[in-house]
């Protein structure tokens, strides 16, 4: 495909997907201080970036909905623009050598079909729950399971936002750890508004309340929801 590069002439661009996790501290960085990184680590990496047209030319890098902050994640994803053909192994090394630590990439492919809502329909959390036996998890997740729904409330940028956290949850089991604790895995379906790992906790506490206050969650996948459960693009 070829487009044009700050009015000049047609240019051969690549299309990539990137996946890249947020570990560690980084979970408390927002997705504006995500993308901050991402645009410096692009320029230090020395890849040939594609820039959008007009009087501010923009980086052209997209960006799919990321965890909220204080979160988590292995599957975050953002697509790239370049000008010219650069191996995804290369590119994946690069960005690492240049991006801070806790932003890390994992995969770097060829796509060309960018990063629409159709393709991330639904993610996989983990919730993990030190000091809390799974016995005493698993009457209460069955509880919420059988609720034909399970209204919380959210304060957003929109204001306060009413949503049924039951109806997202597609599947929601507990796990004991090697500890003494235990842990949830849910798979959610990317809803509007959105139904956060933190909003199903916060009706799990509805029913009970003994979980704590700020369980450390990450999400382990993202995609379309399949038979098998979460299938990553």
């Amino acid at each position: 495909m070829a487009v044009t590069q700050n009015g000049s002439a047609p240019v051969t661009t690549q299309h990539l997907l990137v996946r890249y996790a947020k570990r560690g501290k980084m979970r408390f960085a927002s997705q504006l201080d995500v993308a901050r990184a991402f645009e410096r680590g692009v320029r230090r990496a020395d890849l040939p970036i594609a820039y959008s047209s007009g009087f501010t030319p923009h980086p052209k890098i997209s960006y799919a909905g990321g965890v909220p902050t204080g979160v988590a994640s292995e599957a975050e994803y953002l697509s790239l623009t370049l000008t010219s053909q650069v191996e995804t192994d290369a590119v994946r090394e690069r960005l690492n050598a240049a991006l801070p630590d806790g932003i890390d990439v994992i995969a770097v492919t060829e796509d060309s079909g960018g990063l629409p809502a159709s393709r991330l329909t639904a993610s996989e959390w983990q919730v993990a729950l030190p000091g809390l036996r799974a016995d005493t998890v698993v009457p209460v997740v069955q509880k919420f399971l059988a609720l034909t729904e399970a209204p919380v409330e959210r304060l957003t940028s929109k204001g306060l936002r009413r949503m049924d956290a039951r109806a997202a949850v597609v599947s929601l089991d507990v796990t004991a750890d090697a500890g003494a604790g235990s842990e949830l895995r849910m798979i959610v379906q990317h809803t509007v508004p959105a139904v956060r790992p933190g909003d199903v906790l916060n009706a799990l506490r509805d029913v009970s309340d003994v979980f704590p206050s700020e369980p450390l969650m990450t999400r382990l996948t993202q995609g379309s929801l399949g038979e098998s459960g979460v299938v990553q693009p």
